[in-house]
């Protein structure tokens, strides 16, 4: 839903910033509010296990995760092909401000020549990638990307399912 909020709202010339910035900040906050609330729900009335609690936290994050990812990939692919262009266009345009960036701070750290023409040498090299050649079909957003992002944030998803599990765990003692 967020990403079609900044879709419809912010698309532009700071479309890829936005999106990473809701998708860095605003949906870990979502999602956690939303796995606290499954778990507490059920806490506040019933005992549960690390089980029940991992569960129940692991399974809405899940869920509403693979859903974001379908809808949004099925709309970039194949409903607004040009956001699609628009955001492989600015991650690239992203990476070569960040290669500029880090390029000229090391060049004002770096004191012997031998390291500053070693940093000339992988500055030229790694600008060489960002050539309309190189970057001409490149794409940021097919599936197999999908998948290794959606892999990411399972990660997220299962340890902060863990710390929920471990923090809303009923405890026993055993006799």
């Amino acid at each position: 839903m967020f990403f079609f909020v900044a879709y419809y709202f912010f698309s532009g010339i700071h479309y890829f910033d936005t999106s990473l910035k809701i998708n860095a900040f605003v949906l870990p906050v979502i999602y956690a509010g939303g796995a606290f609330w499954s778990v507490k729900s059920r806490w506040n009335t019933h005992k549960m296990g690390f089980r029940e609690a991992f569960k129940r936290s692991f399974v809405p994050m899940f869920i509403g995760g693979i859903l974001s990812i379908f809808s949004i990939y099925l709309f970039l692919n194949f409903v607004d092909t040009d956001a699609k262009k628009l955001l492989n266009y600015q991650y690239v345009e992203r990476q070569k401000s960040e290669l500029d960036s880090e390029y000229q701070s090391a060049g004002k750290i770096l004191k012997h020549q031998k390291d500053i023409d070693e940093l000339d040498q992988k500055y030229k090299e790694r600008s060489q990638s960002f050539s309309p050649q190189a970057v001409k079909g490149k794409d940021m957003l097919t599936a197999s990307h999908f998948s290794g992002y959606f892999a990411a944030i399972l990660i997220f998803y299962v340890v902060l399912s863990l710390f929920f599990g471990a923090f809303f765990r009923t405890k026993t003692i055993h006799q």
